[in-house]
């Protein structure tokens, strides 16, 4: 039995291969520049890497390399007939107010997927031309849809309406999804295991070019900072975070177009808005020690969001358990984490210095810290297996 993990974005597939144990994946590959003639196909397995360049016009074509690379690359092959895919796990972006939990993908389900295109424009409808390619492609096995905003299905009321005419909520969706939610649910489940602690109460940090945080009590979501897009909350790569709304009303009243403030807030804003140099936490970190005022500024609001979200998140979860970083930032960053708690001590975080330079899963608060801080890397393709294999299982009794 084999389960394949798919992700489809908005201009390439990433996929890993799982088998029955459901430990490390068999392989992992990516294709990018879908929609180009000069593609870039890479698979990876414990014994070979290839990578080939070629014209990938479209997901049915991308997914087709995909099947084709695990049937026919290597020796011996990954997959040696394609029925022994049995399942398929999607990672669907947006579930809204719909789905809070994996299902077993059918025809209405793919409908309600694509009626939710609006919320999630430069996703919802990528990763649904993967779930179409790959019932076509691999017809016998079963697809399932794992979605980001999922976990937050238990938000309350209070956490994820806004202050806006209720009408915008009941005709629109208005209202606060959140996201990252497998990259959140795989920590809470992580650390509930490391800490023998079946529901927990904590909060997580997913940190890296998108950045999310997360109030977790009892082992569920009860707030986060993402709201009815990603744009919302911490400070991002490109992304701004919290602003002023009517700083929107007073740029289009300056004569920039919404076209100009969405690409400023979306693709110019964060991390590179701030610093003018990049929207890359190590190349700004390598500026700010070199005496660069603007990147200095930039690792200090991050940081600044950070802490923000952290301590009104505490005041969510009650007696807080731990405090989990993860992400490309969270994971790697000595520097972000230092930043980012130095100085709580009196809030019951003590950070271990020489904990915090080590390298993956690890506490890195000391002993005596009355909030345990941990490093744990995240595992979203782990967590969509996991979940594949369960409802395939289920479909087969």
């Amino acid at each position: 039995m084999r389960i394949l993990v798919v992700n489809c974005g908005s201009s390439s597939i990433k996929y890993k291969l799982y088998g029955v144990q459901m430990g490390e994946p068999l392989a992992a590959g990516m294709i990018e520049g879908l929609g180009t003639a000069e593609a870039r196909h890479v698979l990876e397995t414990g014994r070979f890497r290839k990578e080939i360049v070629m014209p990938v016009p479209d997901y049915r074509r991308g997914v087709a390399q995909v099947v084709e690379a695990l049937t026919e690359w290597g020796s011996p092959r990954l997959v040696g007939d394609p029925e022994e895919i049995v399942g398929v796990g999607h990672r669907v972006v947006h579930g809204g107010e719909q789905f809070n939990e994996s299902v077993v993908i059918d025809s209405s389900v793919v409908e309600t997927i694509r009626a939710l295109d609006s919320l999630a424009p430069l996703h919802n409808p990528a990763n649904r031309a993967g779930i179409e390619a790959i019932a076509e492609l691999l017809p016998h096995s079963t697809g399932v849809a794992v979605f980001d905003t999922a976990f937050f299905g238990t938000l309350p009321p209070h956490s994820y309406r806004y202050a806006v005419p209720a009408r915008w909520w009941r005709e629109h969706g208005v209202r606060r999804y959140g996201f990252h939610g497998i990259s959140h649910r795989y920590l809470v489940e992580r650390a509930a295991l490391l800490w023998d602690k079946p529901e927990p109460n904590l909060v997580s940090f997913h940190l890296g070019n998108g950045a999310s945080a997360c109030a977790v009590r009892r082992g569920r979501a009860v707030d986060t900072s993402m709201g009815m897009t990603p744009l919302e909350g911490l400070v991002m790569g490109t992304r701004s975070g919290d602003i002023d709304p009517a700083v929107v009303f007073h740029l289009m009243e300056a004569g920039l177009s919404v076209a100009e403030i969405r690409r400023g807030l979306e693709r110019q804003g964060g991390l590179r808005g701030l610093s003018g140099i990049s929207a890359d936490f190590r190349r700004l970190a390598e500026a700010a020690d070199a005496g660069q005022a603007s990147a200095a500024l930039a690792l200090q609001v991050f940081a600044h969001r950070v802490r923000r979200y952290l301590g009104a998140f505490l005041t969510q979860v009650g007696r807080c358990d731990g405090v989990v970083f993860s992400g490309g930032i969270g994971e790697n960053s000595v520097r972000a984490r230092r930043m980012a708690l130095g100085g709580l001590e009196t809030m019951g975080l003590v950070l271990d210095a020489s904990r915090n330079h080590g390298r993956g899963e690890r506490r890195i608060s000391t002993d005596d810290s009355p909030i345990s801080i941990w490093v744990i890397p995240t595992d979203e393709e782990s967590l969509i297996a996991r979940d594949t294999a369960r409802l395939v299982t289920a479909e087969q009794d």
